[in-house]
C-alpha cells in the first residue's frame, strides 16, 4: 500500500500523517514544554510509586496492589502516546505505520477502560473498608486481588479489541492525513471511503458501556460510604473515614470532568475549534498519570513514609 506526503494515496494505505494543530501551529512550541515535563514527572512519579510499593513490606497490602496496576496503566498509555505526539511537535515525524497507528488505538481505548476499571474495584475496596470493617480482611485478600486484575484485563482486552480491527478492514482511499496528534478511532475512520456506521456505534456503545457502567458503580459505592460516615458518632472518626477514600475520590473525580468536558467540546464540536478536543485528550493521557502518584503520595501517609525510607537507603 501506498501513501504519498501530500497525503494523496495511489492504491492503498502504508502509514498515515498525524497533522497536529493546523489551524494554531503556533501551539506546538507552547505546548511541547510542558508536556515533556508532564511526561518526565508521571514517567518518574509513577516509577517511584512502583518501586516504592515493591520494596516496602508494609505496603504489601490490596489497595496498594490496585494502586500498582493503576501506575503501570499510567506508564503504558504514557509511553504509547505522548512520545509521538512530542516527535511530531519537535521533528515533525508526522508519519505513523499502519499498524502502529491501530496498536496505538487499541492501547489508547483499552487502557482507558481499565483505569476506570480499576477505580471501580478501587471505591469497592473503600465501600468494604468503611461500611463492613470487620469484614475487610476476610472479603479484600490478595485472592481477591489477583481475581480482580484478572477481571479488568480480560474485560477490557477483549471488549476493545473490536475497536481497532473495525477500523483496519476499512478501506482508505481518500487521503492519509489524520487530523489528530493521535491515531483516535473516528479521527482515522472518518478517511474511509466505507460506512462508518457500525464504528461509531460500536465505540459509543462499549465506551457509555464500561466507563457508564464503572462511574454508576463508583457513584453507588460511595453514596453508600457517605451514608455509612455521617452515622458516625465518634469524635474525629468522619475526617479519618473520608480521608481513607479522599484522594481516591480526588482523582475520579478529576478523570471524570476531564472525560465529560472532553465529550461535550465534541457534542458542540461547531461552537469550539476542532484543535481543543484534540488538545484535551493529549492532556487527558498525560495529567491524570502525572496526577495519579502524587496525590496518593502526598495524601497517603503510608505510601510518603516508604518514599522517605526508601530515599533514605539510596542516600
Amino acid at each position: 500500500m501506498t501513501a504519498h506526503q501530500n497525503g494523496t494515496i495511489s492504491s492503498e494505505v502504508s502509514d498515515f500523517l498525524l497533522n497536529c494543530f493546523a489551524r494554531s501551529p503556533s501551539w506546538k512550541f507552547w505546548l511541547s514544554l510542558p508536556l515533556s515535563f508532564l511526561f518526565l514527572l508521571a514517567m518518574g512519579a509513577n516509577s517511584v510509586l512502583l518501586i516504592t510499593i515493591r520494596l516496602e513490606a508494609s505496603l504489601h497490602e490490596p489497595l496498594y496492589y490496585l494502586l500498582s496496576l493503576l501506575s503501570l496503566l499510567d506508564i503504558i498509555v504514557c509511553l504509547t502516546v505522548i512520545p509521538k505526539v512530542l516527535a511530531v511537535f519537535w521533528f515533525d515525524l508526522k508519519s505513523i505505520s499502519f499498524y502502529a497507528c491501530f496498536l496505538q488505538m487499541y492501547i489508547m481505548n483499552c487502557f482507558l477502560s481499565m483505569e476506570s476499571c480499576t477505580f471501580m474495584v478501587m471505591a469497592y475496596d473503600r465501600y468494604v473498608a468503611i461500611c463492613h470493617p470487620l469484614r475487610y480482611p476476610s472479603i479484600i485478600t490478595d485472592q481477591f486481588v489477583a481475581k480482580a486484575a484478572v477481571f479488568i484485563l480480560a474485560r477490557n482486552g477483549i471488549l476493545t479489541v473490536p475497536i481497532p480491527i473495525l477500523s483496519s478492514r476499512l478501506h482508505y482511499c481518500r487521503t492519509n492525513v489524520i487530523e489528530n496528534c493521535l491515531c483516535a478511532n473516528m479521527s482515522v475512520s472518518r478517511l474511509s471511503c466505507d460506512d462508518v456506521t457500525i464504528n461509531r456505534l460500536y465505540q459509543f456503545a462499549v465506551g457509555w458501556t464500561l466507563l457508564g457502567s464503572d462511574l454508576i458503580l463508583i457513584f453507588l459505592s460511595y453514596t453508600f460510604i457517605l451514608r455509612a460516615v455521617l452515622r458516625l458518632k465518634a469524635e474525629g472518626a468522619v475526617a479519618k473515614a473520608l480521608s481513607t477514600c479522599g484522594s481516591h475520590f480526588i482523582l475520579i473525580l478529576f478523570f471524570s470532568t476531564i472525560l465529560l468536558v472532553f465529550v461535550l467540546t465534541l457534542v458542540v464540536k461547531k461552537k469550539v475549534s476542532p484543535d481543543v478536543p484534540v488538545l484535551l485528550n493529549i492532556l487527558h493521557h498525560v495529567i491524570f498519570s502525572a496526577l495519579n502518584p502524587i496525590v496518593y503520595g502526598v495524601r497517603t501517609q503510608e505510601i510518603k513514609q516508604g518514599i522517605q525510607r526508601l530515599l533514605k537507603k539510596l542516600w
